[in-house]
């Protein structure tokens, strides 16, 4: 069976636990970096001194483009595709952060918000906080090929891009 033909079936359930797993991950480190100033593992009982006196973000965001990230890497692995994620404007790099911090390329640039306990702790209470995490993609975010913009823009800027 080839790559393109393992595309065309339903995904079993052995081949859809990983993805669920990951993007449930993906999805708890969304949430963690907008609501979550401490207690990241949630090992007692959430109370307010562990919510974020701020909130800034837009969770919508989150959830689909996680989505789409989990199972583009799926496709990327099975076709053996050359391509990139794009990620639109406005508060959505918890959903482009979180994938970094699972990869483990975030805490390689910045260890001290690597895995672990306290590193997911300072990654959450720097995000969207001055001097800290932007909550958009800034340059700063590792992997990310920073364009700035708005979603159309950055689309015409990668079309240009592949005709050079």
């Amino acid at each position: 069976m080839t790559a393109e033909a393992d595309t065309q079936q339903p995904l079993s359930p052995e081949e859809l636990y990983p993805i669920d797993h990951y993007w449930q991950a993906a999805l708890y480190l969304c949430a963690g970096m907008h609501y979550l100033r401490e207690n990241p593992l949630i090992k007692e009982p959430l109370n307010i001194e562990h919510i974020k006196h701020r909130l800034l973000g837009h969770w919508g965001t989150d959830a689909g483009q996680t989505l789409v990230w989990c199972h583009l890497n799926r496709l990327i692995r099975a076709c053996n595709l050359n391509t990139v994620f794009i990620s639109g404007p406005d508060h959505g790099a918890p959903a482009v952060l979180a994938q970094a911090w699972l990869e483990g390329t975030y805490g390689e640039v910045y260890p001290d918000k690597g895995q672990g306990e306290d590193g997911m702790r300072r990654f959450f209470r720097q995000f969207s906080f001055p001097g800290g995490i932007g909550s958009h993609c800034t340059p700063e975010t590792p992997g990310s090929l920073h364009e700035g913009g708005e979603l159309g823009y950055n689309l015409a800027l990668t079309q240009v891009q592949r005709q050079l």
